[in-house]
């Protein structure tokens, strides 16, 4: 139930014993993580995909006192050497010369290791489901990118395997713990437990991509690159690096990114962060929108082909609306009866090519600062995750939910992706998040998946030959 139509007894029952109760689970624990010397042990990770994020995420793993980097996979093998490199480099910096650190270029090598316990999953959205799926059948835990998924169809599908698998999945959706963004647990927070009164319209700005300009010119696949399995599932087509990623650098924002094959543009790419944060604080991080109608613009003869300008309008129970444009600051606000509340990423945002008024860059701001102060005793409040990746492998290690756990990131992917069919059919669509499907629309739900282009990429044969029901 949304918290505009609740009393606060009800409130605080559904909030404490449902969505935000993190029980506990029957997880898959390696015998040398369990025991009375279990805390000295380290929770053996690969990272698969070693690009800009890859290594960022790794990075982050390598610092976690609960983790062992043991492994690296990449399809292109300079990233491979490279992300091999880094965490050699950074085990000898700190005394650990002797470590055997790995290098795949196959994810399916990493999966069959047994000494694996855990993979970190930062590869291009429209592989994040296959290598997911197939990693929870594996017994590995998993820290997988956002949008979680490509599909709604896919996300519906992961879900269900990590619950039939009984394994933990972090979604890299880091906006929900305390470094480096508290802005919107502070926010989400404090709308969710009613200060600015019934929640009314929330704002939100997503950034913008642009088209360069520039015609699609085929070029010869480079010899580094396993251009085949990279493209894994998505339709065959012609490499073109500008819609892959740079092979001049690694730091570079790749092409795949704003490529719709690959991945479905701003609504998804800072949508899965955003929206997340609105469905969280208005208690539908297990609904969704009622209703979903957006505009936008889709380049022609481009290298770029996801969407450019947008405006998107999804209405959720209790007639709050949820705005999307791409005039907005990146940011979200939440407007009530009782005031307004706003928090965003402030300065780092600029990453994302946004556009920004000087006031907008204060991370979080409100119309009373009195909106802002401390929650009272009894409040509902989000469970401790000072670190994203430390609270995943915390929950590897106590058998529990996470902060961002599939549940919860499926339907921010299902809301996002609702929206991108909106843009594709330029109509109103009716949502029913019950049954997540669209209401009475087959064009619609039609774009609900997209078949792989061969059997080996194709997550629901990966799940059949399982035995879990897709």
């Amino acid at each position: 139930m949304p918290v505009n139509n609740q009393t606060r007894r009800q409130f605080l029952q559904t909030a404490v014993g449902g969505s935000l109760g993190f029980a506990l689970l029957p997880a898959i624990l390696p015998a040398r993580l369990r025991g009375a010397d279990a805390p000295n042990k380290k929770i053996q990770v690969a990272q698969i995909g070693c690009g800009r994020m890859g290594r960022s995420d790794m990075g982050n793993i390598l610092h976690e006192p609960l983790a062992r980097v043991v492994a690296v996979c990449d399809v292109d093998s300079k990233r491979l050497a490279a992300g091999k490199k880094m965490v050699v480099d950074y085990y000898q910096e700190h005394g650990e010369s002797g470590l055997n650190v790995k290098a795949f270029a196959d994810y399916h090598d990493v999966l069959a290791s047994p000494d694996i316990d855990a993979v970190v999953i930062t590869v291009p959205d429209h592989s994040h489901a296959l290598l997911a799926i197939e990693a929870a059948i594996a017994g590995k835990h998993i820290y997988v990118q956002k949008p979680v998924t490509y599909s709604i169809a896919e996300a519906i599908a992961l879900r269900r395997t990590v619950e039939a698998k009984k394994i933990i999945l972090q979604t890299g959706s880091q906006q929900r713990s305390e470094r480096p963004w508290g802005s919107f647990r502070k926010a989400s927070e404090a709308v969710r437990n009613g200060r600015i009164g019934r929640v009314r319209t929330v704002k939100i700005g997503i950034s913008l991509d642009k088209s360069t300009g520039k015609k699609p010119v085929p070029l010869p696949v480079p010899d580094n690159l396993d251009y085949e399995r990279w493209l894994g599932s998505a339709p065959g087509q012609p490499y073109l690096e500008g819609r892959v990623h740079p092979q001049d650098s690694l730091d570079g924002r790749p092409g795949w990114m704003t490529t719709e094959d690959f991945g479905l543009g701003m609504i998804t790419n800072w949508g899965a962060h955003h929206l997340d944060i609105a469905q969280w604080a208005l208690g539908q991080e297990l609904g969704g929108p009622v209703s979903v109608e957006a505009q936008a613009r889709f380049p022609k003869n481009d290298l770029v082909t996801v969407h450019t300008n947008y405006h998107v309008e999804l209405v959720y129970s209790g007639k709050i609306q949820v705005i999307l444009d791409d005039k907005f600051p990146a940011g979200i606000r939440f407007e009530g009866d009782e005031g307004w509340i706003f928090c965003t990423r402030g300065d780092e945002a600029d990453a994302a090519g946004g556009e920004f008024d000087r006031d907008a860059r204060r991370p979080l701001r409100a119309s009373d600062s009195n909106l802002l102060s401390p929650l009272a005793a009894g409040a509902v409040r989000w469970l401790p995750s000072k670190s994203h990746y430390g609270n995943w492998l915390e929950s590897i290690s106590t058998n529990r939910q996470p902060i961002a756990p599939i549940q919860q990131s499926a339907r921010s992917l299902e809301a996002c992706a609702a929206a991108w069919i909106a843009m594709k059919l330029k109509r109103k669509l009716t949502w029913d998040a019950a049954t997540e499907m669209f209401v009475g629309d087959d064009a619609a739900n039609a774009l609900r998946e997209r078949k792989a282009r061969r059997p080996e990429y194709d997550y629901a044969l990966a799940m059949k030959r399982a035995g879990i029901e897709g």
